[in-house]
């Protein structure tokens, strides 16, 4: 029974706020991504000050940026966002006939996950990276980028309307 417990207590600390140590942190936003974007604002800003300034304007801009980013990700549940597409899939018309939940589930799944790693940029302006990158994200999709582009999009656009 004792090693059941230490088991589920060390599962409830790997998902705390590795800031606030609050329970819940979704990885999504804690990442580097919204930290890095902090810590560049905070050290141009800190630069004005001198060099002690611009070290302090990237660790607390690293900060910020991370609690911004982890603020858009709690709004996020990859579960229920996958739940969503899965009943919903077929009756978008971007998807092709003889063609399944496993081919279009990731691609709805890496509009969600990069929506929260923008920081604030439009799909638009995201798209040449998620692009780029769609080969080594789409898991089993049988899928090419630019089959793929909409139904990203789509679910990207679910995220912005449901949290903007």
């Amino acid at each position: 029974m004792t090693d059941r417990k230490d088991e589920l207590d060390r599962n409830t600390d790997a998902n705390r706020d590795p800031i606030t140590g609050a329970a819940g942190a979704h990885p999504l936003g804690t990442g580097l991504g919204a930290a890095a974007g902090g810590m560049a604002a905070g050290a141009v800003a800190g630069t004005v000050v001198g060099p002690v300034g611009t070290v302090v304007g990237a660790v607390v801009g690293a900060v910020v940026g991370g609690l911004a980013g982890k603020g858009v990700a709690e709004v996020i549940d990859p579960t229920a966002e996958e739940a969503y597409w899965r009943e919903n899939y077929s009756s978008r018309s971007y998807v092709q006939q003889g063609q399944s939940f496993d081919d279009y589930g990731p691609a709805y799944r890496y509009g969600v996950d990069s929506y929260g790693r923008a920081e604030g940029r439009t799909f638009e302006e995201a798209e040449p990276e998620l692009k780029r990158d769609w080969e080594r994200n789409k898991g089993t999709s049988r899928l090419t980028w630019d089959n793929a582009r909409l139904a990203s999009r789509d679910s990207w656009q679910r995220i912005f309307d449901s949290t903007g």
